[in-house]
């Protein structure tokens, strides 16, 4: 996991120097500066090495190419052996990227299986992509006749460009041959077709998230588990232990964290000890929160009460987990895939518009959860890994129909946890892994659970000169934001809602 800065057509080396300093904190193992001869293009790297941690420096450089790039290709032991073995000079997986390009191929960029942005540099052209659901980020803004790229937005605090984008997820720059969207989201199915079997439906979603979840620790150091105590994180948790066991290796690390007593701490415990991981945990107060606020609203680049107030969790247990592990598995994803929100119980008789707005906010996670995930964890040099969105997870659980994942349940039935049951499918898919009371537990927000709520009112008193409400907090958020920034008029422009565009239930 790391940080870049590419500048195309512009000569200033000292200018992306300091653009890499800025976010240096997504790669404290090592940073590097480089240019192509003969090319207009300076590369700026800041590397948190995982795959490849002895020959894996970037910006990559060969022949006439260079390449730098943020994330992880999954399948890049496959692809050295299509590709030729001879071909590559280091083990860093990113280089699969720079000879799948040399291929040829019209199509080469959709072979990378992983989470990934990058910008590749010939002579005359320069590339940038990322991934399916813009895991990793990656934006673009222009100086005059040049064109600068950065991981994060506060790269270019205080840099005189214009209109910084986002590259979208799943879309690729090409300065020869312009824009291409070279990843679009399945579209959800709503209702069973006649002879659907679930039983079938469910034991296949398993292999699939088995095989995700295989593929997501793939790595050269060792990968932990962010544990909420909650469905997502535990099932992840659960099937990465028995992966490790199945290799031999000692228990997964999983880590927790919460207020004194907070339903998250004591459901965590209760599923670290059912699958017999390595558990870390620890306590936070409002103190706590009241400190670490002004860092998580720099990091986060976003002002957004809802996102703030997930952030904070995040970021205790990044501190957590980054004094054990370089990389965590994550939960995240689940939601959005299997209808686990509270407002999906709305859709709960309109199967067709809760896939089509499961759908839509797969599109839109790139700017709001995957953002928080992103830029908490790396502001703690710590990657974090998804494997609720692989691929193969994406299409498979995408044509399992709506109506499955929010289903009408008897209250009293076990596997219930209402008149609706939320995830439902998922929750059969994996009920052997967990206790039937966790499995069927009825979900919190992470910062609900976590005990964060209370707390963060109790920091908020201390911060707020009068009465706190949800406008008072925003309105203290902002400030803290157009205080940390030089240009924040930039950040805020480019932040993301919860609530933008849903579809609407019927």
């Amino acid at each position: 996991m790391c940080g870049f800065v590419c500048l195309w057509n512009i000569n200033d080396k000292t200018l992306a120097e300091g653009m890499i300093e800025k976010i240096a904190h997504r790669g404290p193992d090592e940073v590097h500066v480089s240019t192509l001869p003969g090319a207009p293009v300076i590369m700026a790297h800041c590397r948190l090495s995982i795959i490849g941690p002895e020959d894996g420096a970037q910006p990559i450089r060969q022949t006439g190419d260079m390449l730098v790039a943020n994330g992880e290709i999954y399948n890049h032991v496959d692809l050295r052996a299509i590709l030729g073995e001879a071909a590559f000079e280091t083990a860093s997986d990113s280089e699969t990227i720079l000879h799948l390009f040399r291929s040829g191929g019209d199509r080469w960029i959709d072979r990378l299986d992983g989470m990934f942005a990058f910008v590749l540099a010939t002579k005359d052209r320069i590339i940038a992509a990322r991934d399916p659901l813009g895991i990793k980020p990656l934006y673009v803004a222009h100086m005059g006749d040049g064109v600068i790229f950065a991981s994060e937005l506060k790269a270019f605090d205080g840099v005189s460009v214009d209109g910084i984008e986002a590259i979208p997820p799943g879309h690729l720059f090409d300065s020869r041959d312009s824009w291409r969207q070279w990843y679009r989201t399945p579209q959800g199915a709503a209702i069973a077709e006649p002879g659907f079997d679930i039983g079938r439906t469910s034991r296949e979603l398993r292999l699939v998230l088995e095989a995700a979840v295989a593929k997501w620790m793939v790595a050269d150091v060792e990968v932990g588990s962010f544990l909420s105590g909650g469905l997502d994180s535990s099932i992840i948790a659960a099937i990465a232990q028995k992966a490790r066991a199945a290799q031999g290796l000692g228990p997964l690390k999983t880590f927790a964290v919460g207020t004194e007593g907070s339903p998250d701490l004591l459901a965590a415990r209760a599923v670290a000890d059912h699958i017999g991981s390595d558990h870390h945990e620890a306590v936070f107060t409002a103190q706590d929160i009241a400190d670490a606020l002004p860092h998580v609203i720099y990091h986060l680049e976003s002002a957004d009460v809802d996102l703030v107030r997930s952030a904070l969790p995040t970021l205790f247990a990044a501190r957590l987990a980054r004094g054990q592990v370089k990389a965590v598995l994550t939960g995240e994803g689940a939601d959005e895939l299997f209808a686990g929100y509270t407002y999906h119980h709305d859709y709960a008789d309109d199967p067709r518009a809760l896939a089509d707005e499961l759908t839509r906010s797969l599109g839109t996670m790139h700017n709001i959860n995957l953002q928080r995930v992103d830029r908490v964890t790396m502001s703690e040099s710590l990657e974090a890994r998804t494997p609720f969105l692989d691929r193969d997870l994406i299409d498979f659980a995408q044509s399992i129909p709506a109506e499955l994942k929010m289903r009408h349940t008897d209250p009293d039935a076990q596997d219930a946890t209402g008149p609706t049951t939320e995830k439902w499918i998922l929750r059969k898919a994996c009920e052997d892994l967990l206790p039937a009371d966790l499995v069927w537990r009825k979900k919190a927000q992470f910062d609900e659970g976590s005990g964060t709520v209370d707390a963060l009112r109790g920091a908020l008193i201390s911060l707020i000169d009068g009465p706190v409400t949800r406008q008072s907090e925003g309105a203290l958020y902002e400030r803290i934001l157009r205080g940390a920034y030089a240009n924040p008029d930039r950040i805020l422009a480019a932040a993301g809602t919860w609530e933008a565009d849903r579809v609407d239930a019927q």
